[in-house]
């Protein structure tokens, strides 16, 4: 085993763009690293490979970028989109922590197939969907992928790295990991005029396709969870005790209901006695709320100032690039206090919002880049910080629950923000 010195020495000196790409070769069995040992290796390599081409298949979604104005475009009234929002919030936060729960009993590659394969069938619902009521069930569907994947993508990769004590290593991921996600959703807004020009039907058929691309990857994945727990060295924890309960046969659902009941205590149990958790959970929501939501509602704040429509797109994928900076800029600052990362990321959230009352499009756009920035910025480290404490057991429900934290915050503060700018 390599020290932990060296592995991060060499993963600072190595360029992300050149990681990314040596980690997606890994996906498909190709030599991810030229020298052993440099960070992630072996199969939690492989396993990182895959979950970035996931993450690049879940972001570059063309119709879904433009879903807004391809269902106008339809004659979807402005009143019914919202509704549908409001139907995607309202199922995510449901689901949000019953799926954290159902990877960590059930298998998080089971979980994350799932994700993928409700991807793809969502594209065929809106590429089908005829009414306000097939396009509004096909959104609310939409927000179980995002909730069956959120945590479970964490888990797998933490536990991945935890399983070949490399685990310092995550940070590196969480902070790739995001910048290939803005990038991909930047990228896919570019492509917003071209999904319109193709129109709705193609759009969503290409979606669809890009959502089999990820089903496939995801289908590579390796569970790991009961080995880390056996590496963990928990007490009472064993490959037997940790293995996936039956899903047929004699006893099963009460087996299920047992496993679904212990995880969830557990839970309840570790966020109890932990408040420093809890309370990253909630400030982490909260902060995270105001830059999402000005960068929402920029894209109709930016014309009404000024803003040339033909730059919109532009404008808004300048400001997502604030997103991939302030996750690659995470990882210079691993060693700085979390109390630091939070008033640092607070000071730039409150100056972009501040850019609001100067009325100047070119202002605005430097203040969502700022908030973009900022967002990434404490979200990164928040994952790190966040996993390193979360046991190995209930990973994808705890982090599942920093996911409805911060849905029910969104459900507060979304007409509030939307009244005041």
């Amino acid at each position: 085993m390599q020290k932990t010195g060296n592995r991060q020495k060499t993963g600072n000196g190595q360029k992300t763009g050149n990681r990314i790409s040596a980690a997606v070769k890994a996906a498909f069995g190709g030599n991810a690293s030229g020298t052993q040992g440099e960070g992630a290796s072996g199969q939690a390599e492989r396993q990182l490979g895959k979950l970035y081409l996931i993450t690049a298949a879940s972001g570059f979604q063309i119709a879904g970028a433009s879903w807004v104005a391809l269902l106008a475009a339809r004659g979807f009234s402005l009143a019914e989109i919202g509704v549908m929002e409001a139907v995607f919030h309202l199922v995510s936060l449901c689901g949000e922590i019953p799926s954290g729960v159902a990877a960590d009993v059930l298998g998080r590659k089971q979980a994350m197939l799932f994700s993928q394969l409700i991807t793809a069938a969502t594209s065929v619902m809106m590429l089908l969907s005829g009414s306000f009521f097939t396009a509004a069930l096909a959104v609310g569907l939409s927000a179980l992928s995002y909730n069956f994947a959120s945590g479970t993508r964490e888990a797998l990769a933490y536990d991945g790295l935890k399983s070949e004590g490399k685990e310092d290593a995550y940070d590196r991921f969480a902070s790739g990991e995001m910048m290939l996600y803005r990038i991909s959703s930047a990228s896919a807004t570019l492509c917003a005029g071209f999904a319109l020009f193709l129109g709705y039907r193609v759009a969503y058929g290409i979606d669809a396709l890009i959502g089999l691309v990820g089903f496939a990857a995801a289908l590579g994945l390796k569970d790991i969870s009961a080995e880390t727990a056996a590496a963990d060295g928990e007490k009472g924890t064993s490959q037997k005790e940790t293995r996936r309960p039956r899903v047929f046969g004699n006893g099963c659902a009460a087996e299920l209901c047992r496993r679904f009941r212990d995880c969830a205590a557990e839970s309840v149990r570790f966020l109890i006695g932990d408040r420093y958790a809890c309370a990253v959970i909630l400030i982490n929501a909260v902060l995270g709320a105001f830059p999402t939501l000005l960068l929402f509602f920029l894209q109709a704040r930016l014309p009404e100032e000024g803003l040339p429509e033909a730059l919109l797109g532009p404008a808004l994928f300048f400001m997502g690039m604030g997103h991939v900076l302030g996750a690659r800029m995470m990882r210079r600052f691993r060693s700085v206090r979390y109390r630091r990362i939070l008033t640092c990321s607070a000071a730039g959230i409150t100056a972009a919002l501040a850019s609001l009352f100067l009325h100047n499009p070119w202002v605005l756009c430097a203040g969502g880049f700022l908030a973009a920035f900022a967002d990434d910025f404490l979200q990164v480290r928040t994952d790190v910080t966040l996993n390193d404490r979360i046991p190995s057991a209930q990973r994808a429900t705890l982090i599942s629950v920093n996911s409805f934290a911060f849905s029910a915050v969104m459900i507060v503060l979304s007409p509030i923000m939307g009244a005041v700018i």
